[in-house]
């Protein structure tokens, strides 16, 4: 007599691909509603803040604001430094310590490869080894995915090395020379500080991103914001609107204490700025005559956020101390049009040009032609569908430590609601 195998897919309620904070957050909270769920980790915990960081990196925002479902920096956590920076080591310690709190169902170093709609409702996860059925997906995997190289890239001299700011790590692990980094965002101006600070010779091509005080009026700028509500704001209420998860991060840095970015204070210590790259003959790399406009728009945004602080001050009447009015401290005597590589000894390029989504292996009709899933605060419009961890995805805290956990805590009230008759059977049974 044969016995008939049953090789149908495990089936699982919820499925999380992506073992991060966003992951781990939905795992507390799932658990807290008696849901069977399911992480998959291409990698390891916290991945991406192991693997894809370079050796000196640190949040530049306060470790106060890492705040987890049940677990916080100052509290579980026992954080000492409530206003300093984590470390990278610091920050992949402290989601240890949360994975451990969890203790989260999850299988490491499994890839979901598809996840696509059945037409009975929810899903089929192809996996890197083997499938499964669930209810719902939620997907937590930020939007930093595919690294982008402009086209420029191949255009540079063959011999030269060229890298992506994601496989950075230190100054010493470069080629002697100077180095030409691509892109003044905040991993651009970081690692320029970083290689100068090393005594490299930094060329660095200055692009549109915008710059943020650090401490101002006796407190960390990110403190007044949080006061006055600005993390607060869901993007239905920003004045850009969904255009502003299309903008550049604010440079500044948590080194050593935190500090502001200035680049034109880079500038006197002997970093040679340029405007964006315009193109690449040879040994000639061209740049846009831009230099000035984005030095200048960058400080512009800079006392935009002083002016907005010192307006709450006044509201509130707040006895904070007074703070000098900023003057640029360098200029450029005109804008530069080109450097020439070999003349310059650049010795290695590295692109701080960021990254592109990619979700395509998912199936579901939800991304719009840049590849972003439409949905309104994580749950797409695709039944079972859901996003976490993307910059702005509610407010602007989401794509960070600070924002996470009410996000998370949406999401799955959302599933909890729907599937509250089959919890309920379950329960009675």
């Amino acid at each position: 007599m044969l016995t008939s195998i049953d090789t149908s897919p495990a089936h699982v309620p919820v499925i999380i691909v992506g073992g991060g904070q966003g992951g781990l957050s939905l795992s507390f909270l799932l658990q807290q509603q008696g849901i069977e769920h399911l992480i998959l980790e291409k990698h390891r915990i916290a991945h991406a803040w192991r693997s894809e960081r370079w050796d000196s990196f640190c949040l530049v925002t306060p470790n106060r604001q890492c705040r987890l479902p049940g677990f916080s920096y100052a509290g579980e956590y026992g954080g000492k430094d409530p206003h300093g920076f984590m470390l990278k080591d610091e920050i992949v310690d402290f989601l240890e310590a949360y994975a451990r709190l969890v203790n989260p169902p999850i299988r490491e170093g499994v890839a979901v490869t598809r996840v696509k709609p059945r037409a009975q409702g929810g899903f089929v996860v192809e996996t890197s080894d083997g499938a499964y059925t669930a209810d719902k997906v939620i997907v937590a995997i930020s939007g930093y995915h595919t690294p982008i190289v402009p086209r420029f890239g191949a255009a540079m001299p063959a011999t030269l090395p060229q890298i992506h700011s994601l496989d950075y790590r230190n100054p010493q692990d470069l080629p002697e020379g100077g180095v030409l980094v691509v892109g003044s965002g905040q991993s651009g101006c970081q690692i320029a500080e970083d290689l100068m600070l090393a005594g490299r010779q930094v060329h660095l091509a200055v692009g549109d991103a915008p710059r943020a005080p650090r401490m101002y009026r006796g407190r960390d700028a990110t403190d007044w914001l949080e006061e006055m509500g600005h993390y607060d704001m869901p993007i239905t209420e920003h004045p850009s609107s969904e255009k502003v998860r299309q903008n550049e991060n604010h440079y500044l840095t948590g080194r050593d204490g935190g500090r502001e970015i200035d680049l034109r204070k880079f500038a006197l210590r002997g970093m040679k700025l340029y405007g964006m790259l315009d193109g690449v003959d040879g040994q000639r790399v061209r740049f846009r005559q831009d230099l000035t406009q984005h030095l200048d728009a960058a400080d512009a945004t800079y006392l935009r956020i002083r002016k907005t602080i010192d307006d709450y001050i006044g509201r509130e009447g707040i006895d904070a101390p007074h703070e000098a009015d900023y003057a640029p401290c360098w200029a450029p005597e005109r804008d530069p049009e080109s450097l020439d590589l070999a003349a310059q000894g650049i010795g290695s390029v590295i692109w701080s040009t960021g990254f592109r989504m990619d979700f395509g292996f998912i199936d579901a009709p939800v991304f719009d032609g840049r590849g972003y899933p439409g949905h309104d605060r994580g749950i797409a419009a695709h039944d079972g569908l859901y996003f976490i961890g993307l910059p702005w995805l509610h407010t602007w805290g989401s794509g960070r430590f600070a924002g996470v956990a009410r996000d998370a805590a949406h999401i799955v009230e959302h599933i909890a609601g729907a599937m509250a008759p089959a919890l309920r059977q379950t329960a009675m049974a």
